[in-house]
């Protein structure tokens, strides 16, 4: 069994479901689970949790995401991307009297956190209802907007009607609708063309590993070799080490003492830590607690079999 973080690239046609299912009969394991869908048409890293590192699913979908995607100018389309069926053509007129100029200036005012109404064509849910279960029915709901944050956009080419841009986001954030909503405030409509997911937090698309490199990599024994241990993922966190006298509560996992930890230790009130055993055994993440000077858990992941 495998724990830890794999960082996979998704190719077009799979889901993200699809993805974690062929892992599954790759890795012979059901415990796997990935941190946040991309669109059968979309590519690029999507990183999954396999065995104790399940536990870090929640967490990773709170890391900023980079893309780099395409932007089609001129057409609206019921999924706000280039695979669904065009409900609006803006009059050729008006896209060709767009400058770029005025397009870069449109883009470039999304900077900053602004209200995004999710798509129609998503996985969310209202009413118990998936959006795109409502929307393959043929009804729409109303969507409350979500606060959204794009803390970087870069246009690396533009070619009337189309615009490369590389986009850093929060959570949470479509970009199939931020392409929408700068055709809206062009007032000539605009569609997602193509996307690529270049980053999520620490994962980058120049290490990920496609579904058939994994499958070699299990025919030669080397997939622990690309297996990510969850605690690499808290890297800029302060490490501790536990004692032997508080390893048996870390084992269970207890809030720990001050005396039950090695070394000096000084933290800052709600300050997250890596716990070690002697041995560099990981034990998880904990939070210090000021007022009863104490480290409590947030995440567990120490396996008492030593894995």
């Amino acid at each position: 069994m495998y724990n830890g973080i794999m960082n996979v690239y998704k190719e077009a046609g799979y889901t993200s479901h699809d993805v974690v299912a062929r892992l599954r009969g790759i890795c012979k394991m059901k415990k796997i689970g990935h941190t946040g869908t991309l669109d059968p048409e979309a590519v690029g890293v999507l990183p999954v949790c396999l065995g104790s590192g399940t536990k870090l699913c929640d967490m990773l979908t709170d890391w900023d995401k980079e893309y780099v995607a395409v932007l089609y100018l001129g057409v609206v389309t019921d999924t706000q991307d280039m695979t669904g069926q065009v409900v609006k053509k803006c009059a050729p007129g008006l896209t060709a009297s767009l400058t770029e100029e005025n397009v870069r200036t449109a883009i470039m005012e999304f900077l900053g956190e602004y209200d995004q109404i999710p798509p129609m064509y998503s996985a969310l849910k209202v009413g118990g209802k998936k959006l795109y279960e409502l929307a393959r029915a043929g009804k729409e709901v109303e969507r409350k907007p979500r606060r959204v944050q794009i803390k970087e956009i870069e246009i690396r080419k533009m070619e009337l009607p189309k615009v490369t841009m590389r986009v850093v986001c929060s959570k949470g954030t479509y970009i199939r609708t931020l392409c929408h909503d700068i055709g809206e405030r062009l007032g000539c409509g605009a569609a997602m063309e193509s996307l690529v997911r270049s980053r999520v937090g620490i994962f980058g698309i120049e290490d990920a590993l496609t579904l058939a490199q994994i499958e070699r990599l299990r025919d030669q024994d080397k997939i622990s070799d690309v297996i990510i241990k969850p605690d690499a993922v808290f890297e800029k966190e302060q490490a501790v080490i536990v004692s032997a006298y508080g390893r048996r509560l870390a084992e269970n996992g207890n809030a720990l003492r001050r005396e039950c930890l090695l070394g000096q230790v000084c933290y800052a009130d709600k300050e997250k830590i890596r716990v070690y055993d002697e041995e560099g055994r990981f034990y998880g993440i904990y939070r210090y607690h000021k007022e009863a000077d104490v480290i409590k858990p947030v995440r567990i992941f120490f396996q008492k079999d030593g894995k």
